[in-house]
């Protein structure tokens, strides 16, 4: 068996690298095609509204509530400024990030695969488990940090990986910064640093692993700093927007059901045909590499690697309380390196180890078939033309200068800074001291309610049948349209005040 040199990367050949980049392109065009169309996420809405007041000069966690690390929400306000404040090339953007994530994995096993034979076939299966995975799809291609994480999670890793084995301290702060980046973009991602910086210093030469673990934390913490200058102006919110709601508040509103969910999102693979064959060949490549004589440990340990980053990436995402299934699509990159390397496995144990594109062809049909199932089963989930649609009409009767209760969607679409409180709806289950929440910029739910039944918005959009009626919205206002798409009706014209302009300047 050809071996890759200890060290070493295998040189591209330009037919095979052809074809990847091929291949990657079009799953780049097909998630660009998706972001601009189909793609659509709940929470989103509150991530690009960050962006817009990120840009209108307001600072996350000091002027406005934030209960995320703000790399992302810089990174969003960054391409507004410079395409507009639009959800269109902020999809565009995370579906190229995507993309170029895909190109980085793929790229891995086409350079590292130990089996030199096996290298195209391993770089298409990267390619295909990674770029065509439906939550990598449905997910990495909206305002979330999904699409910044999954390219910097796999750019810290190819950083690292070759930083151990030549004396490379601008690469190995390159990896710090990049994993400490994904980090600031989502604690999600709070392992890969971790991981990482355990693995520099276990795998590297014994002389030099205090030099290269301080070169990753420097890194690390500059990717960190917007974080710290934050921090020093306002220590208690910052603490409370990245650690203290978390633990405190998240899992309000979950505690009668909340143990069902997640213990349902944890099964939920076994009705995912791509999460079942990704899950299964994962085993059968750990339980490879820990084996395989013939493969030397440089060979294996980036394999090993990325068991480590899916496994601690894995725990945090199971332990989140309340925990979601399209959280597991920052697994996806570790995961689908691992795919190949099960599938060469279980070809050398049936004897079609020799045939690796015969052996990958059915696999990759399979992971493209369960993408066409999962996307024809969404395609009438919302999508942001429904907002839009709304949003003209909010436009349409609500003067620039009026008070208007929304969600994240309709403030971001309609240019309209949200009133004091109301930039995040979640955070109306927050119950604390008068003087904390005007600290933390929360509105408590009953504050809420008091001021829509005392006529303080000039309009009122709102998507629960249930606080319609205990508000008595329909007596309160005069005027009203429902949007069924979304469940949402938008009041107007409060009864007994007379309709002002509703063209601003």
């Amino acid at each position: 068996m050809s071996e890759v040199p200890p060290g070493v990367a295998a040189p591209r050949e330009p037919r095979q690298l052809a074809v990847l980049v091929t291949v990657v392109a079009l799953i780049a065009i097909g998630l660009l095609v998706y972001s601009q169309t189909q793609a659509f996420a709940w929470d989103e809405g509150y991530h690009l509204l960050a962006a817009q007041l990120i840009l209108a000069g307001k600072r996350p966690y000091l002027d406005f509530l934030f209960v995320q690390t703000p790399l992302n929400a810089y990174w969003n306000a960054g391409w507004m400024a410079l395409l507009g404040q639009s959800w269109h090339p902020v999809h565009a953007v995370a579906a190229l990030l995507t993309a170029g994530a895909v190109l980085l994995a793929a790229d891995f096993a086409l350079v590292r695969f130990p089996v030199p034979s096996w290298r195209l076939a391993a770089a298409l299966i990267v390619a295909l488990a990674f770029g065509l995975n439906a939550a990598v799809f449905e997910f990495g291609t909206v305002g979330q940090a999904y699409g910044l994480c999954l390219f910097l999670s796999i750019a810290a890793f190819r950083l690292a990986v070759p930083a151990l084995e030549r004396d490379a301290p601008v690469t190995i702060f390159l990896a710090g910064l990049c994993a400490g980046g994904t980090a600031a973009s989502s604690l999600l991602t709070a392992p890969v640093p971790l991981v990482l910086l355990a693995w520099i210093i276990i795998q590297g030469p014994p002389q030099a692993r205090v030099q290269r673990a301080l070169g990753f934390v420097a890194g690390l913490v500059l990717a960190f700093l917007p974080v710290l200058i934050l921090l020093v102006q306002g220590p208690r919110q910052v603490l409370f927007g990245t650690v203290g709601f978390h633990v405190h508040y998240r899992n309000v509103d979950w505690a009668t059901h909340a143990f069902d969910h997640d213990f349902g999102v944890l099964l939920s693979w076994i009705d995912s045909g791509q999460a079942l064959l990704m899950g299964l060949l994962t085993l059968g490549a750990l339980v490879l590499v820990t084996t395989q004589t013939d493969w030397m440990e440089s060979q294996r340990a980036p394999f090993m690697l990325c068991g480590w980053l899916a496994l601690a990436l894995g725990v945090l995402i199971s332990t989140a309380h309340p925990t979601f299934t399209w959280y597991y699509l920052l697994l996806v990159p570790f995961l689908a390196l691992l795919t190949p390397v099960g599938l060469y496995g279980l070809s050398v144990k049936l004897g079609y180890a020799s045939h690796p594109l015969r052996s990958a062809l059915a696999l990759m049909l399979l992971i493209a078939v369960g993408l066409t199932r999962s996307l024809h089963s969404d395609a009438d989930d919302l999508q942001w033309r429904d907002y839009e649609e709304l949003a003209r009409k909010v436009d349409a009767v609500t003067p620039r200068d009026a008070r208007l209760f929304a969600d994240e969607h309709v403030y971001f679409l309609t240019h309209r800074p949200p009133p004091e409180g109301q930039t995040m709806q979640d955070s109306h289950k927050i119950e604390v001291s008068p003087a904390l929440a005007a600290l933390l910029h929360v509105v408590p739910q009953g504050q809420v309610e008091r001021r829509i039944r005392a006529g303080y918005y000039d309009t009122v959009v709102m998507c629960d049948a249930d606080s319609v009626a205990r508000l008595g919205l329909a007596q309160l206002y005069a005027r009203q349209q429902a949007f069924p798409t979304l469940d949402c009706t938008v009041f107007w014209q409060r009864a007994g005040v007379q309709q002002r302009d509703s063209r601003g300047p």
